[in-house]
């Protein structure tokens, strides 16, 4: 028990860390790529050294490539969609990577999808489509989109690292890390990022509190801590974001842009609590 309560709190600190993401990505004036590059090569180094020092072994082989590629691609939309569109949207909108491993397990797995798993994607559609109906600027849309695609490169990153040991899903998350940089180092180069006391301070937040030590956490925290809880846990992210941009950079999602949070976030909380249930009996009965 004294495990699952640490796990507890090491998910919910990971939550929290992962919800300062937007407001210090706001902060830094630089292009979307060359923030996620940068983020990523500070958390890589920060996760490698963890991985050093705990004597973990890194892992290189398919699964872990191709779990790398979906988190490294995750991790680029969203950064670059929130330097198009709001925090509000960009995280809400990747919190729907659940609805997607709903899609991708019916048409690449073949799995049964229940009444329940069509309901929470019609639910999940309908929030989304609210996001749309604000703020109807060119960048915004597309920064909308591209958090989309987050929430889809994350379902594959969920489905490929599912089944990993916790060598192999530290080394699939280093793995991430660089590929993001790779990703991001020719707008580095091109773009010519301004380095002062504010960027430096928040990129080195980012990338070993936010993106390094939030992952550690996560990848502890999965062990003991059940799948549900992580999920509900987890929640906390796309319920904070938004705040701390309020708070310290004063922007404000719109009024349907809420409506569709609220929708998106209640669906899948729900349907996680739902599908666990259901689960339990299913088990229980047999």
């Amino acid at each position: 028990m004294k495990k699952e309560n640490l796990a507890v709190i090491e998910m919910l600190t990971c939550a929290a860390l992962w919800s300062i993401a937007g407001i210090f990505m706001k902060l830094i004036p630089w292009n979307g790529f060359a923030v996620a590059g940068m983020r990523s090569l500070i958390a890589g180094i920060t996760i490698a050294l963890y991985m050093i020092l705990k004597h973990y072994r890194f892992v290189f082989n398919r699964q872990t490539f191709v779990s790398g590629v979906f988190a490294g691609l995750t991790y680029t939309c969203f950064t670059v969609a929130n330097k198009l569109t709001t925090a509000a949207n960009a995280i809400v909108l990747q919190f729907t990577s659940p609805v997607f491993i709903v899609v991708f397990s019916a048409l690449f797995l073949k799995s049964r999808i229940r009444k329940a798993d069509l309901t929470v994607v019609l639910l999940t559609l309908a929030g989304i489509a609210l996001f749309f109906f604000d703020q109807l600027k060119p960048g915004y849309v597309a920064g909308n989109f591209v958090a989309i695609a987050a929430g889809m490169f994350m379902a594959g990153m969920y489905m490929t690292i599912g089944e990993m040991q916790g060598q192999e899903r530290f080394s699939a998350i280093v793995i991430a890390q660089f590929l993001t940089f790779l990703i991001g180092l020719p707008f580095i180069l091109t773009t010519h990022p301004v380095f002062n006391g504010t960027t430096v301070s928040c990129i080195l937040i980012l990338g070993v509190f936010q993106l390094g030590i939030s992952y550690i956490l996560y990848v502890k925290a999965s062990r003991y801590c059940p799948p549900l809880a992580c999920c509900l846990l987890g929640a906390v992210e796309p319920l904070l974001n938004p705040v701390w941009v309020l708070i310290f950079d004063g922007e404000r999602p719109g009024i349907f842009a809420l409506i569709g949070a609220v929708i998106v976030v209640v669906s899948i909380t729900v349907w996680c609590i739902y599908g666990q249930d259901k689960e339990t009996m299913e088990k229980a009965d047999a």
